[in-house]
């Protein structure tokens, strides 16, 4: 994903600068700072907003420690995928298509895209959900309209990939503030929130469910294919020295990002506990959670949450929009027009709403479809960036390599005891 010559020169010329030493302070993080951003969108989809609401709701603070181990591993895995493509010069799918033969490479395509399928369904109805809580559109036009909206967030990729890195960056943004004043004004037991985070516990086997699917979900394949892509010709060493040092400095990106992101994720479950839980209330709808917080703590309080589920849900499914062009181009060497494939996987949501499906079973079905692809994306990932012939002096750490392994075992295994669980 190539961004325009004049901007990739002037992140180019700041970032040597930096290499160079002639940048000191906060300001050598700036060139580097955007990739890990636009990654993190993933982990603020609407199917986390369904999930850390359910949790709060039915067990307050108890769950919080999972969701802050959850964040830990998303710093493992994106750091990774960021390190293949600073190593490298190319993405997960580029190099696996180099590694794997050529009907490997086309079965890892077609998976890949049906995951992004499922991704793009949670993040469009989502979007579309937001939209008809907060200005009561019909499901149908709000969809169209979450449409249009995501082709103008794309229309910033043709400016460059800072232009796409600080659009995104201010949406996230503006998630942030919304929840923030939201669990200001629900006014959690502070007390409540440090033990949840410190103290590892469960409450029966529903509880232990729940956790797996926070762990489970953490891992987005999309994010893990796109994070390659956005490191891999952005900033370009010239040596092993300059390399291990860019990956320093976006590892900084990265922690700030997933930071972010865990203290949003950490929010939902504690308005959701010091607002649901405290009244004895079970929410597992974001429809019902919407219409609660208005009950609760007043029209603002839900417009904030109803406005945070939207903007999540249009810059995720412009992100995931962007992956389906990576995974094209790096598994089968095509490429369709950007704007062709937003107006095609515009067509699955589309068809869902209209068949009247509940909005937030569609959500979960959509986790499930893209639990199966999780596999496909770690594996590979932790396979190569293991491997000194690909990644050089950039080459995992031992420790590294088993914390990924243990990483990935936990991960798919989660995925396939919630499918058992759901199917049986």
């Amino acid at each position: 994903m190539e961004q325009p010559i004049a901007a990739r020169m002037t992140t180019e010329r700041a970032a040597e600068s930096v290499l160079r030493g002639e940048v000191r302070g906060l300001r050598r993080l700036l060139p580097f700072l955007g990739p890990a951003f636009i990654a993190a969108v993933a982990y603020l989809d609407p199917g986390n907003f369904a999930t850390n609401i359910t949790a709060g709701s039915k067990y307050g603070y108890l769950l919080l420690w999972v969701i802050a181990f959850s964040n830990l591993m998303a710093v493992l895995i994106q750091s990774l995928s960021a390190k293949l493509g600073i190593a490298t010069g190319m993405n997960l799918p580029e190099v696996a298509r180099s590694r794997f033969s050529k009907a490997s490479s086309i079965f890892l395509w077609i998976q890949s895209e049906l995951v992004i399928i499922a991704t793009d369904l949670a993040e469009f109805i989502g979007a579309a959900l937001g939209l008809y809580l907060l200005f009561d559109i019909p499901m149908l036009p709000a969809a169209v309209i979450t449409a249009f909206v995501s082709f103008a967030i794309l229309e910033l990729q043709r400016r460059g990939f800072r232009s796409l890195e600080v659009g995104i960056s201010a949406m996230i943004l503006m998630v942030v503030l919304a929840f923030a004043f939201q669990v200001f004004i629900a006014g959690p037991d502070l007390g409540g929130v440090a033990h949840g985070l410190t103290v590892p516990a469960f409450r029966g086997t529903d509880s232990v469910l729940l956790a797996a699917g926070i762990l489970g979900a953490t891992v987005m394949p999309h994010a893990i294919y796109l994070h390659s892509s956005l490191t891999q010709n952005r900033i370009v060493g010239k040596s092993d020295a300059e390399k291990k040092r860019i990956f320093k400095l976006e590892f900084i990106d990265i922690v700030l990002a997933m930071v972010i992101a865990g203290a949003v994720n950490m929010s939902m479950v504690v308005i959701a506990a010091a607002l649901f839980h405290k009244n004895g209330l079970f929410v597992d709808d974001l429809a019902v959670a919407y219409t609660q917080l208005d009950h609760l703590v007043g029209p603002v309080g839900a417009v904030s949450f109803g406005l945070a589920l939207l903007i999540a849900g249009i810059a995720s499914s412009a992100v995931g929009t962007l992956t389906g062009d990576v995974v094209m181009q790096g598994f089968i060497n095509k490429r369709i027009n950007l704007y062709l494939r937003r107006a095609i996987t515009t067509v699955p949501p589309l068809v869902i709403i209209m068949s009247g499906a509940d909005p937030t079973k569609a959500l979960v079905i959509s986790q499930v479809v893209l639990s199966f692809g999780i596999a496909f994306a770690l594996i590979p990932l932790i396979r190569f960036t293991s491997d000194r012939r690909i990644m050089g002096a950039l080459v995992n750490r031992r420790l590294t390599t088993v914390l990924g392994w243990i990483v990935a075992v936990i991960v798919v295994s989660l995925n396939v005891f919630l499918l058992g669980d759901l199917i049986f």
